[in-house]
């Protein structure tokens, strides 16, 4: 089993977030959940999992998500260029890279040790894995929430803001993600610019793992989804829905 650099991506919209703002805070990652600041919680997920080796926090004002951090040497924090895909180029091309890279966000405030551990164990030895919800589990537990779904034959999924980048072969993925970063929230434009593999699984005439191995095999890559077994890895804290929902969970918890 490989160990995994954790790269925390903890930027901010240019002009600043209304989100942020709303809750009196100068940056999202910074928005209380749980009585603490929300990036806390996602670090804290993956300082605990014995696959990680190391981890950057990645963001614009490397200050401001500084000064709430614990003081740990595994643990950096460097300010990040101007989109998610230049920043993971920059590192993954650099001449310090560290192989294999585990990404995920600052407002996944829900994720856990075991979600970690879960992701790493099934993504790795693919170059590019990326975790997913179903449609069908999400509902079962949260029927009124609203996600972005896309669907495939034999079911629908949303996100759930974990990606494994296993190998260099996995920044042709990146640099073709650099290409279409602003319409991240529109998964049929995705698919579309994937070409005809990506048509084909909007289309339903092919699965999830048939679409991402077509895709993978165009860019000269091996990919994998990974189907968590929490439904909670879905959500992030994107809204103030979002928030609300989060912090009831966190209640239910404690």
């Amino acid at each position: 089993m490989n160990r995994w650099t954790a790269l925390l991506l903890a930027g901010e919209r240019p002009g600043g977030d209304p989100f942020a703002k709303g809750e009196g805070v100068a940056a999202k990652a910074l928005i209380p959940v749980g009585g603490e600041p929300m990036v806390l919680r996602p670090l804290r997920a993956l300082t605990g999992s014995r696959h990680v080796l190391q981890g950057i926090v990645l963001t614009q004002r490397p200050e401001r998500i500084a000064s709430v951090l614990p003081a740990n040497p595994k643990w950096a924090v460097l300010p990040s260029l101007g989109t998610i895909a230049e920043t993971l180029l920059a590192l993954g091309e650099g001449p310090n890279a560290q192989w294999p890279l585990l990404v995920t966000t600052a407002d996944h405030a829900l994720l856990t040790t075991a979600m970690v551990d879960q992701f790493v164990a099934e993504a790795d030895g693919a170059d590019l894995a990326v975790a997913v919800v179903t449609r069908s589990a999400f509902r079962k537990r949260f029927p009124d929430n609203r996600r972005t779904w896309i669907g495939f034959r034999g079911g629908r999924y949303t996100g759930a803001n974990l990606f494994a980048l296993g190998s260099p072969k996995a920044l042709a993925a990146v640099r073709l993600w650099r290409g279409i970063e602003q319409d991240r929230k529109k998964g049929w434009r995705l698919l579309l610019a994937l070409g005809w593999p990506g048509l084909l699984g909007l289309l339903h005439i092919r699965t999830l793992d048939q679409t991402l191995a077509a895709i993978a095999a165009r860019l000269g890559l091996t990919a994998r989804a990974v189907r968590m077994d929490d439904p909670l890895a879905a959500i992030d804290v994107d809204r103030p829905a979002d928030l609300a929902l989060t912090q009831a969970l966190i209640r239910r918890r404690a």
